[in-house]
């Protein structure tokens, strides 16, 4: 199952794990063809079905435990979260856990450990309620830089210098071919 991987995955403020499932089995020992995705961190656990894999692969995109969506596909909710009278209330339900797991696992007979982390938000996908003011700390870490990098002025800088520098060498070519 080396190759195989998951990943969180912030699609128009929906959470999502992407995951591909490579079994490569020449001899067929494996003893099914059903995949499944079990997170875990360590008091709770879930199982996730992914689907069964053909000719030695797999791939998709599920939601994320507690994630909802609309007939529409837009947001309707989050792990953590609950809608309270039309208000958005942080709950340890609604598989909150989730978003702080640690150990996923795809298994088929046989079985592989994969690195999965709860997608971050960013300014373009938001991964718990719009306007409920929750962006986690790891959410900021990944939260895109305003303004101007050091290299990207650097380079504008250099550049406007050169203009700079051409414009007086053709002055100066031009006054002393006037002489």
């Amino acid at each position: 199952m080396a190759g195989s991987a998951v990943t969180g995955i912030c699609d128009g403020d929906v959470p999502y794990i992407g995951y591909t499932v490579d079994l490569i089995d020449p001899d067929n020992v494996s003893t099914g063809h059903t995949a499944t995705l079990v997170l875990s961190d360590g008091s709770n656990s879930t199982s996730i079905p992914l689907g069964t894999i053909v000719n030695g692969a797999l791939s998709g995109r599920v939601l994320w435990p507690g994630a909802a969506v609309n007939s529409d596909g837009s947001p309707a909710g989050w792990p953590g979260w609950d809608l309270v009278d039309g208000v958005w209330v942080e709950t340890d339900g609604n598989f909150a856990w989730t978003r702080s797991i640690t150990s996923a696992t795809i298994t088929v007979n046989p079985s592989i450990s994969v690195p999965l982390s709860y997608p971050p938000s960013s300014p373009n996908c938001a991964t718990s309620p719009r306007g409920s003011g929750a962006v986690s700390a790891a959410d900021t870490e990944t939260l895109s830089a305003t303004g101007v990098s050091e290299a990207t002025f650097a380079v504008a800088f250099g550049a406007l210098g050169l203009v700079v520098i051409g414009g007086a060498v053709l002055l100066l070519t031009r006054r002393l071919a006037k002489r």
